[in-house]
């Protein structure tokens, strides 16, 4: 019982929290009050706040324009965290929060689950060869994430903007000109420079019913698995948070979906294969000689929409072929029959005649 009381504390203690900004929808119309939310925990769940103390920067930039968000604009609900403002003109918006640093001391054993479970593989095998699983660590760490969302139909360049962040992921191309189907090519910074042999993950929520594009392409730049499921159990706050056991082992997957790694530009491609939200995701964590500190990370994450095209050169839906053949022919069909009933009118009159 002991035991198991500890296990639980450990998990409660060390498990991390990704950061993501999300949106309902990422489609809106121009001039409305919206709000941004701010999860910290899993995608599918925030387990705290972000209290403004911890935020370095919080901006949102539209038409060639950055915008501090102000601390007025923040509340809270539950343990999400909100970001209240009024859309303008329309454009390709881009919001962004970056935090402060903050450390963690963290067992050998500790460390190490941490390294597994959120895919950090290359300092797990750095540990592995270099005989250090047996060290433990204290982690500096700070999370830096953002949003690409569209407001009105006219799509502008803020996309490609960087935001100086220590690491911010920048796409090659608008999101909100590509469709269900298309691939996304993305580039990752690290101090303004691009990030080369970085793994990163690429996962999506998809909407009920939503539409999936198969690719037999392999779309990962790594040997390892694309679609690798992998738990997390690593500390971001001091507030409250624990888990059952049978939670752990179901809950909290942050390394699902894409498995990908930057090439020498920095650069990765995704295949958008279904209708969702999307996210990107990546932890640079290095060894570090900063007094008191044996490693520090940097942690980022990037999120859009993806939709279905419509329209006469994108996808055609074999039931409205179905549907407009059906039409065809009961159309066609109709003339016949007037016709044969007509002829059939005829001769009845001219018999009649004679």
């Amino acid at each position: 019982m002991k035991k198991t009381f500890v296990a639980i504390l450990v998990i409660g203690l060390f498990s991390s929290h990704t950061m993501f900004f999300k949106l309902d929808t990422y489609f809106l119309e121009p001039n409305t009050a919206v709000a941004l939310q701010l999860f910290n925990g899993t995608f599918e769940k925030s387990e705290n706040i972000i209290t403004r103390d911890r935020m370095l920067d919080a901006s949102i930039l539209s038409n060639g324009l950055r915008i501090k968000v102000t601390d007025a604009q923040w509340t809270e609900k539950d343990s999400v965290t909100l970001l209240n403002f009024k859309t303008g003109k329309a454009g390709t918006y881009v919001a962004g929060v970056s935090t402060k640093a903050r450390s963690l001391e963290m067992s050998a054993e500790s460390f190490n689950d941490y390294l597994e479970h959120e895919g950090i593989y290359d300092m797990l095998e750095w540990r592995k060869k270099n005989y250090a699983l047996e060290s433990k660590a204290i982690e500096k760490y700070s999370k830096h994430v953002k949003t690409i969302f569209q407001v009105g139909d006219t799509t502008t360049d803020d996309w490609q903007t960087a935001l100086d962040y220590p690491i911010e992921f920048i796409p090659v191309e608008n999101p909100y000109e590509l469709h269900t189907g298309d691939s996304l090519t993305i580039k990752l910074l690290l101090n303004g420079k691009p990030l080369a042999n970085q793994l990163v993950y690429a996962d999506y929520k998809a909407y009920e019913n939503s539409r999936a594009h198969d690719n037999s392409e392999s779309h990962s730049h790594d040997t390892e698995e694309n679609n690798a499921s992998l738990k997390h159990t690593h500390k971001d706050d001091v507030e409250s948070h624990t888990h059952k056991p049978e939670e752990n082992k179901e809950s909290h997957t942050h390394t699902s979906g894409q498995k990908l790694r930057t090439n020498a530009e920095g650069i990765v491609k995704a295949h958008l294969s279904a209708d969702g939200i999307w996210y990107f995701q990546t932890i640079h964590l290095v060894k570090t000689e900063e007094e008191g500190l044996t490693h520090e990370s940097n942690w980022s994450t990037l999120t859009f929409e993806v939709t279905h095209a419509h329209g006469a050169d994108t996808h055609t839906h074999e039931h409205q072929h179905e549907s407009n053949y059906t039409t065809y022919i009961f159309i066609i069909g109709s003339l016949v029959l007037i016709g044969i009933l007509f002829l059939c009118f005829n001769k009845k009159n001219k018999d009649a005649e004679h």
